[in-house]
């Protein structure tokens, strides 16, 4: 029987979505507003009785712990489980504003060095320390003091100087390598020192930096041969419409930036795809290569047939990513073409919705005077989404319910009311919509029923490894659509549904096109599918060994890596082992870890009597399943941009590899993730020069990255300006 304390906690969860009214002295601990106070305790410091207003958890604890909650922070406690990416966004930017409301309210320090003589310090140092010489302590005079400031007002003035005269975008400011240019130039004056010049840049710099940088690479390439490379390629045009290819090696040690290849005058058939494929297996080293990545294009699918011709033990596998956005197009903008009738009957209805979608943002969007209107209700920009972008359809209407009610509000305002200036037919048909709830259903279902295509989009579209959870979370979607469908149509399991045939039908289609014997053979080798608890997650799973198809795909794949017979019958009795929990499978650690433990640390920690099958499961657990290469779209138009085009191609190819390896090292730094320089390189090459700093106007972004995503969109970092980006944002 529930008490009344819990009655209580319960009917405070039902509004958790709406933080409580502030409490006083919460101004510098906003997050009190996101948990109920239940009570304070006495004699317990500064530990209060709360409940979460998202998930209901009752806790006792300071504001320390009360952050790492809701924040999904290591603060000794466990995080919450149902705070939405929205919600967690805001939390975030209200934590930050608090921190920095506090900083300016703290007194002030002004940065000093110990001496005009020591040159200049970084902004850290306080100028309340004293200065020794000689065994003795010696006092700062203020006149010393002023002389510095004054010389540190005039360096700021200088780089000011050089930002706005040579047009260098602001984000700049953010990069660390600026930072420590100037950090290492104040702890190590050099008299008389003169930057490098122009041609010292371009020539010997450049080829130093290369050098520099191939050896941090090192430690990624020492991995290859034992944990396996996929090699990752994507086409694409520059704004000059050039066609290149891009080259990425990616493995568990992470990404790395190979080349890109301007492929203008030439016929991009299978032949001239294959041979720069196998130029790049041949500097990897083709015992290295597990697979080849592509989209499903057919000189790409024909390439990679060749490959395997060339290489037995290379494997071709279309990008499950392009596989899952093309499913999404035939979806989502359906063709009325004759072979495509039912499918057209059943999914037009999502293409007038996302037409209309797209009107109402161009019709605000392509006019000053609405778009000010908007902007003075509606926090967040409009997104303008390339139609070549994955999910663009998706990313659409997902920002458009996040606007529905300021949209709303807007539309019923006198200023809207009262605008007249131009075509008052389009304002009557936008202020319908928007106010029209069947509509807003209508986009509810939509994203309802494509969510879990867009979840695993999300979940492949990474450096991470996830080549083994593909033909699993294929499944999974497919079922996760029907219940969406069925729920909304009111039907039981067991009934039919022509709307859901149709998308079932469109779905198993792109998955026999995008599935592999390499698929089938990392699903094989997931300790977790042959748990108990994997296989009552649902009535229709089997253990791999069991599944007709799987089987046979896998031991199409232990041909090409066992041509000999005898390491085949060896590496078969291992696998009939691993399957069968036989032999030293059959511990109980063995057995009751293969569902809670990572895949690969399972196969490190119980795989070694089984050395031939563990080589293969430690190599594809860790490959990914899709191609990662459009965050380099932007670095080859940067390149080689009007300013730079009577650059060599060889020089521009070496600064294509530095710029870009260089940036995909920094992700793997922890300062990336915190201070000035967090994500410091998400609004890509190009960008309003003169704008904000944290105004990020184009932003090179794909569904890659998530978390960089919720950054641009709502997290203003450690800036205090405005952090949403424009209407050209998140474009291919």
């Amino acid at each position: 029987m529930m008490d009344s304390a819990s009655a209580s906690a319960g009917s405070s969860v039902s509004s958790s979505s709406q933080p409580s009214q502030p409490n006083e002295g919460d101004a510098n601990n906003p997050l009190w507003s996101y948990v109920t106070k239940l009570q304070k305790l006495s004699g317990a410091g500064g530990n209060t009785q709360w409940q979460c207003n998202f998930c209901g958890v009752i806790k006792k604890s300071s504001y320390t712990r009360v952050k790492g909650h809701l924040l999904k922070l290591s603060n000794g406690i466990g995080p919450c489980t149902k705070v939405t990416n929205e919600a967690l966004a805001t939390m975030k930017k209200l934590e930050d504003e608090a921190k920095a409301k506090m900083k300016d309210n703290a007194p002030k320090r002004v940065p000093l060095p110990p001496s005009t003589r020591s040159g200049f310090v970084l902004e850290g140092y306080d100028a309340k320390k004293q200065r020794t010489s000689g065994g003795r302590t010696e006092t700062i005079s203020p006149l010393e003091k002023a002389y510095d400031k004054n010389k540190r007002d005039q360096l700021h003035a200088e780089i000011a100087r050089m930002f706005y005269s040579g047009g260098v975008p602001f984000n700049l400011a953010r990069n660390p390598y600026y930072v420590t240019s100037y950090q290492f130039a104040a702890n190590n004056p050099l008299s008389g020192y003169i930057p490098p010049g122009y041609n010292l840049l371009r020539t010997t710099l450049l080829q130093q930096e290369k050098t520099n940088v191939e050896r941090l690479l090192l430690p990624i390439k020492g991995t290859w041969r034992e944990k396996g490379v996929s090699i990752v390629s994507d086409g694409w045009s520059d704004s000059q419409r050039r066609p290149l290819i891009n080259f990425m090696a990616v493995t568990e040690g992470g990404p790395m930036f190979l080349k890109a290849v301007d492929c203008s005058g030439e016929t991009k058939d299978k032949y001239f795809i294959c041979e720069l494929m196998r130029e790049v297996i041949e500097e990897v080293g083709p015992d290295n290569v597990v697979q080849v990545i592509t989209d499903n294009a057919k000189n790409c699918a024909g390439a990679g047939l060749l490959i395997e011709g060339l290489y037995p033990n290379i494997s071709w596998t279309p990008c499950v990513v392009h596989t899952l956005n093309l499913a999404l197009q035939n979806i989502c903008a359906a063709k009325n073409v004759e072979n495509n009738q039912v499918t057209y009957d059943e999914c037009s209805w999502i293409t007038i919705i996302a037409d209309d979608v797209s009107f109402i943002k161009n019709f605000i969007m392509n006019h000053s005077m609405r778009l000010a209107i908007f902007n003075d209700f509606v926090p967040l920009k409009l997104l303008s989404v390339a139609s070549t972008r994955f999910a663009s359809v998706m990313v659409m209407l997902k920002r458009f319910k996040l606007l529905k009610a300021s949209l709303q509000t807007m539309v019923i305002s006198p200023r809207w009311n009262s605008y007249r200036e131009d075509d008052t037919g389009k304002a009557k048909f936008v202020k319908e919509k928007v106010l029209d709830d069947i509509w807003w259903d209508s986009i509810d279902y939509i994203l309802s029923f494509t969510s879990p295509m867009y979840d695993m989009l999300r979940i492949c579209d990474t450096d991470k490894p996830c080549l083994h959870l593909v033909y699993d979370m294929w499944d999974t979607m497919i079922e996760k659509v029907k219940v969406a469908i069925y729920r909304h149509e009111g039907k039981r399991h067991e009934d039919s549904s022509t709307f859901y045939d149709v998308v079932h039908t469109i779905l198993v289609d792109r998955w026999n096109k995008n599935s592999t014997p390499l698929h089938c053979l990392a699903h094989s080798l997931n300790p977790r599918y042959y748990s108990d608890e994997w296989l009552n997650e649902g009535p229709s799973r089997v253990p791999p060994h069991k599944d007709v198809e799987v089987a046979r795909e896998r031991m199409k794949c232990m041909k090409k890596y066992f041509p000999n017979s005898v390491d085949r019958s060896k590496v078969n009795l291992e696998f009939a082992n691993f399957s069968s929990k036989a032999g030293e499978f059959a511990d109980s650690d063995s057995i009751h870890d293969r569902y809670a433990m990572d895949p690969k640390s399972w196969w490190v920690t119980y795989g070694a009597s089984a050395p031939l099958l563990q080589s293969i499961a430690l190599k594809l657990l860790v490959q990914p399943s899709s191609s990662s290469c459009k965050r380099n779209w932007s670095t080859y138009s940067f390149v080689h941009s009007a300013k730079r085009n009577k650059m060599t191609p060889k020089r521009a190819e070496d600064l294509v590899f530095i710029h870009s390896n260089l940036r995909l090292l920094s992700r793997r730094t922890r300062q990336y993730m915190e201070g000035q320089t967090k994500m410091w390189d998400i609004a890509g090459d190009a960008f309003d020069t003169f704008g904000d700093v944290g105004e990020l106007e184009i932003a090179q972004l794909s569904l890659d990255e998530p978390e960089l995503e919720a950054v641009v969109f709502m997290d203003d970092g450690d800036e205090s300006d405005d952090g949403e980006i424009g209407d050209e944002a998140m474009e291919d």
